[in-house]
């Protein structure tokens, strides 16, 4: 992180002083920022005054004072800059360590226990309301069969979580990025707005790319659906059902009804799926021909790629390259 940004954050607001002072919440957000609920003692605050002229809003969350419980219209990210935090968030308990990062949905609740001294935690908000937890089941769903499979269970369960944290990876990956852009937001450079934009891009991405979808450990149909799911995304060229039961020990029927129960498609549209999937990102990231591509992907008859193309995607592959 660049020294100069940190050292000016760690530096004492005035709300911070007084918080520091009585170790109360003080409120430091205008009326019209704050939308009191007179039902509950949540409240709901304004994406309004947030982003006037300004497509992200940062901010270091004020320490000192535990924050008491809200939601938002707007979707968030809480990243850990330094030390730590705790949170209730929607109703669970989640902690924060250095280099995690946690994604609010809209119109989840949080709380945040007081931070101390070191204890840096930045806000970071986005204008755009289509950008949700959603928006990245939909990327991940894009990348996958499994993936689609795993999203298509959770959207399942009554008690569905509205946020994910993202722990500090091996590689900084995700830390990196984020540290980036609150450099860039902070730093106020010519075209900060538009490389904060671009950074925002690549970050949602590092996102998807690191969301693991919880899923059921103490269900054996499931792991091994999983599996099986992870075999076809692997090795979608030339998988085949009589080599897929003899590696799990199954009659090649049996496993075929367990793979239409558990999954709803047959283990042959599973693949040809994940073909799909593969030549839309191929046509769509780079130049190869498509008929390099349907050969590259496992499929034998260019004709009726076409026309499994144009019913999964409602295009032609060429009409994805104009």
């Amino acid at each position: 992180m660049n020294s100069r940004v940190l050292s000016r954050l760690k530096q004492h607001e005035l709300v911070e002083n007084e918080q520091l002072k009585t170790g109360l919440h003080v409120e430091d957000l205008p009326i019209k920022a704050i939308n009191k609920q007179s039902s509950t003692r949540n409240y709901k605050v304004l994406n309004n005054y947030f982003f006037r002229n300004r497509n992200v809003y940062i901010s270091k969350h004020l320490r000192f004072a535990p924050y008491p419980e809200h939601t938002h219209q707007f979707l968030e990210m809480n990243y850990m800059l330094s030390g730590s935090c705790d949170q209730i968030v929607d109703g669970h308990n989640v902690h924060l360590n250095k280099g995690d990062l946690l994604l609010l949905d809209v119109g989840c609740t949080h709380s945040i226990s007081r931070l101390n001294e070191n204890d840096i935690l930045i806000n970071l908000l986005f204008r755009d309301q289509s950008i949700s937890i959603n928006f990245l089941d939909d990327m991940r769903r894009s990348n996958s069969v499994l993936y689609d499979f795993l999203l298509n269970s959770a959207s399942g369960e009554k008690n569905s979580l509205k946020y994910i944290v993202f722990n500090n990876n091996v590689d900084s990956d995700i830390q990196d990025t984020m540290e980036q852009i609150i450099s860039e937001y902070y730093f106020k450079r010519e075209f900060s707005d538009t490389i904060i934009k671009s950074y925002l891009s690549i970050l949602l991405t590092k996102l998807v790319r690191h969301y693991h979808v919880p899923t059921d450990k103490k269900n054996p149909q499931q792991q091994l659906m999983i599996r099986i799911l992870r075999d076809i995304s692997e090795n979608y060229q030339d998988i085949d059902l009589t080599t897929l039961a003899k590696k799990y020990g199954y009659n090649k029927n049996y496993l075929s009804n367990f793979i239409k129960k558990e999954s709803g498609k047959s283990f042959s549209t599973l693949v040809t799926s994940q073909r799909l999937i593969q030549a839309h990102s191929l046509i769509t990231t780079t130049t190869l021909p498509i008929s390099e591509i349907i050969e590259k992907i496992g499929m034998k008859n260019g004709t009726s790629f076409y026309k499994k193309y144009k019913s999964y995607y409602l295009t032609m592959p060429g009409d994805e390259r104009k």
